[in-house]
């Protein structure tokens, strides 16, 4: 089966209008085409993901999933869109920023994971009541979590940028960072309530709340920064005024459907209570996540410094590629999320090996897409660039930069792929150590020693990242074949 799949990439679309289960109505009406596939994939209807074939299961949860991924994304190169517009010093500033917001992602993911599978696990028992739990106590451990790190960025934005390694300029855009951190707990609400939502198949939900943060995130960035109509001209600190108000409307939007009834997960008076028999084995999973998700943004983190050492111009340009990277390579992601909440459901249905099957398959897709990615970014590099800056520095640099570090992505159609598929069935202990020894042991002091000792520069920085991804790559194949994974608790 898997070898027919392979080779036939058209078999996704003729899969996904296949009917659903006998138990739901709409299965008397198959899905005449890809297209219908894509709509009811938005509408979010109720699906039993243990019993869809699983190029349609794929489908219904990865478009969702990536289009959710793509508003977040979108954020960072809205903000960069308009921010150009200031100097490479602003980009500088909203780049070495979002690279510290990085760090509360590790956390914020951490706690997502343990949401993802505690959460899946539960609704592949049928045990939907529990998920609702699990879901609760996930927001308790998200609130009181965010609240230090916003305290700690709205004082000390200063001190981080300057030890980040920006320059006097670039230190002076630190109001960006004091308001974008100060607002960290809308960034962990955000995060993590979808990952609830994911958890219970409910990627369309996920995905509209990031649609109402981004279409106000659009409206309002340009408007604060320039002073447009009757906003005031805030400049760099407009954008991040733009960026926390339309997460908070996001949020808000979550709140709402998980009170308002009609989905598996609704939250009703009498959960809102402390439960430590719950808590406890969802904070087993996540701080594991967690650290390894500290442990790759913390690699992010060094490569950003070591990047910094180059100059403006070359950290802008990192800055801009990155952000188109991750922009561009988010169907992939999608489908990599999609593979948490299936191997979640299907271990609970106690169905381990089409858990397996949805891995590799997703693998394949994955591989797919990135090398046409990576083969685009080659062709275009300096025009995709030049539409976020005319900086010919910043171009060039950025240019290098996108060439260079896209072909690591073709290695993370399986990182991720395999990655997810451990955080998704609750073994999140095992990407940690991965992480652990290719990004710290590996990644780091190879971009330090190519860029710096033999004069390489950003290609030598990017090119670390390749050889790690590889790496990185190879190993998640072998221990995933292993499969430990299935027996892990969630």
């Amino acid at each position: 089966m898997r070898q027919l799949e392979a080779a036939d990439p058209g078999r996704l679309l003729r899969m996904s209008s296949l009917p659903e289960s006998p138990a739901d109505p709409a299965s008397q009406h198959s899905l005449p085409s890809f297209w219908n596939a894509v709509r009811a994939s938005l509408a979010g209807r109720r699906q039993d993901y243990t019993k869809l074939p699983l190029p349609r299961a794929i489908l219904l949860l990865a478009v969702p999933m990536a289009l959710e991924l793509m508003m977040e994304s979108t954020f960072g190169l809205v903000d960069i869109f308009f921010v150009s517009k200031l100097g490479p010093a602003a980009v500088a500033a909203v780049g070495l920023t979002g690279a510290v917001v990085l760090l509360l992602f590790a956390i914020a993911l951490g706690l997502s994971i343990g949401a993802t599978a505690t959460v899946a696990r539960r609704i592949g028992e049928g045990d939907e009541e529990g998920a609702r739990r699990a879901a609760v106590q996930a927001i308790f451990a998200g609130t009181v979590f965010s609240i230090p790190f916003g305290i700690f960025g709205w004082f000390w934005a200063a001190d981080i940028l300057t030890w980040m390694g920006g320059t006097p300029d670039v230190v002076a855009g630190s109001g960006f960072a004091a308001i974008l951190l100060g607002g960290s707990p809308t960034i962990f609400l955000l995060f993590l309530n979808n990952a609830i939502f994911r958890g219970a198949g409910d990627a369309a939900i996920a995905m509209r709340s990031l649609w109402l943060a981004n279409l106000c995130n659009i409206v309002l960035d340009p408007c604060l920064i320039f002073g447009l109509g009757p906003f005031p001209e805030l400049g760099l600190e407009g954008a991040a005024v733009a960026t926390t108000i339309g997460r908070g409307l996001g949020v808000a939007f979550q709140f709402w459907a998980l009170m308002s009834g009609g989905r598996r997960i609704v939250l009703r008076q009498q959960l809102l209570h402390f439960d430590w028999a719950i808590m406890r084995p969802l904070l087993r999973i996540s701080r594991r996540a967690m650290a390894q998700f500290f442990i790759a943004t913390a690699s992010w983190l060094g490569v950003m410094r070591i990047v910094a050492l180059l100059g403006d111009d070359a950290l802008a340009g990192y800055t801009i590629a990155v952000r188109l990277i991750h922009f561009a390579i988010l169907p992939s992601w999608g489908m990599s999320n999609a593979v948490s909440t299936l191997v979640g459901q299907n271990l609970g249905a106690k169905r381990p090996d089409r858990a397996e099957e949805s891995v590799w398959l997703v693998g394949r897709y994955n591989l797919a897409f990135l090398a046409v990615t990576a083969v685009v970014f080659g062709l275009s590099a300096e025009f995709l660039v030049s539409l976020f800056s005319d900086d010919t520095a910043v171009v060039s640099a950025g240019a290098e930069a996108l060439r260079v570090a896209s072909l690591a992505y073709v290695f993370s159609a399986y990182t991720s792929a395999f990655s997810q598929a451990f955080n998704g069935a609750g073994d999140s202990y095992t990407p940690m150590k991965i992480n652990f020894f290719v990004l710290w042991l590996l990644q780091l002091p190879l971009a330090y020693f190519l860029s710096h000792t033999l004069g390489l520069g950003l290609t030598g920085a990017m090119a670390a990242i390749v050889v790690s991804m590889a790496v990185w790559a190879l190993v998640g194949f072998l221990v995933f074949r292993r499969g430990a994974w299935k027996l892990a608790k969630a």
